[in-house]
């Protein structure tokens, strides 16, 4: 069974389970490099796996429930089908190589269109005055940075001290429709907070140790908000804060094209009435201080001949 000699069988009524220690998951990974798997592919597993093995529980083990509630909980997070098929991937390669394939979860999430609900900007300002009603500055600022700048969960450690500072995210995620700029106002509030957190370089949003969020705790923080500020709990997380930013941005931008539709179609309408062919046929009149007479001389003359005044 390759690495399954070093697991330990873990068991509850009902179930027969294995536990998972890092040694297991580094020589898998090991092995997906001998078998010439390119270094990217085998970060990308490594970081999975890491994902997974942090989402196990105190003992590390892995039953046949593990895989199904850990994909109900990266869905719940706001991952994509398609990604979450890539982190049960990870997880089904792994307990493949331990010779656990009965633990595997097997089939693929569909990118079927899905209701997601709609966070209304009334719902998100209760959920701001709630953070601040609570004192919990921390999950205030979260909110407005998903809901301010259209960022993903997955890219807030590219909000930095950096970055703050200089009023731009250093590095927005390749092919995300979010803001690379962070407005004034929310700039002076992290401002305000870096200072009182003492919080000198790297990410802004960080434990006590100082490491970044992880995703399940930034949704926790803000799903906590939800009784309180009478907002329904699957509208507290980030995919939804995206959602209103990038819903705004377009109610925005299309009140934008209506005015200068509008715009547009008034300066066609007085260059009709200037210039239009009824206009001509009904009745033209000269430019001022040219007379009918002058303008027909100069248009044989081929315009050698002043016609107008001044």
């Amino acid at each position: 069974m390759q690495g399954a000699e070093a697991l330990t069988l873990w068991e509850q009524p009902g179930q027969v389970g294995v536990e998972i220690a890092p040694e297991e998951i580094q020589a898998y990974l090991d092995a997906l490099a001998d078998r010439g798997r390119s270094r990217n592919t085998v970060q990308m597993y490594r970081a999975k796996l890491r994902a997974f093995y942090d989402y196990l529980p105190e003992r590390k083990a892995v039953t046949q429930k593990t895989l199904p509630a850990w994909r109900d909980a990266l869905l719940e997070q706001g991952y994509y089908p398609n990604t979450v098929n890539t982190y049960l991937s990870a997880a089904n390669g792994l307990l493949d190589y331990l010779g656990r394939r009965d633990l595997q979860l097997m089939g693929q999430l569909q990118n079927l269109p899905e209701v997601q609900p709609e966070l209304t900007r009334a719902e998100y300002l209760r959920l701001l005055s709630t953070a601040r009603t609570l004192e919990r500055e921390r999950t205030y600022l979260m909110i407005k940075v998903f809901a301010l700048t259209g960022l993903q969960v997955g890219a807030l450690p590219q909000v930095t001290v950096e970055a703050v500072e200089s009023g731009q995210l250093l590095r927005p995620a390749q092919g995300e429709r979010c803001s690379g700029r962070i407005p004034g106002c929310l700039r002076q509030e992290l401002l305000r907070y870096l200072g009182r957190r003492q919080i000198r370089d790297g990410p802004v949003f960080v434990t006590r140790n100082g490491r970044p969020l992880q995703r399940t705790q930034v949704t926790a923080e803000i799903q906590a908000l939800g009784h309180d500020a009478c907002v329904e709990e699957s509208k507290c997380n980030p995919r939804c804060l995206r959602k209103l930013y990038l819903d705004t941005q377009a109610k925005i931008d299309d009140s934008v094209r209506l005015l200068a539709e509008r715009s547009y179609e008034q300066l066609l309408d007085k260059e009709q009435l200037a210039v239009g062919w009824d206009n001509l046929q009904s009745g033209w009149e000269p430019p001022a201080g040219c007379s009918p007479r002058e303008g027909r001389e100069t248009e044989k003359s081929g315009g050698n001949t002043q016609s107008c005044e001044g």
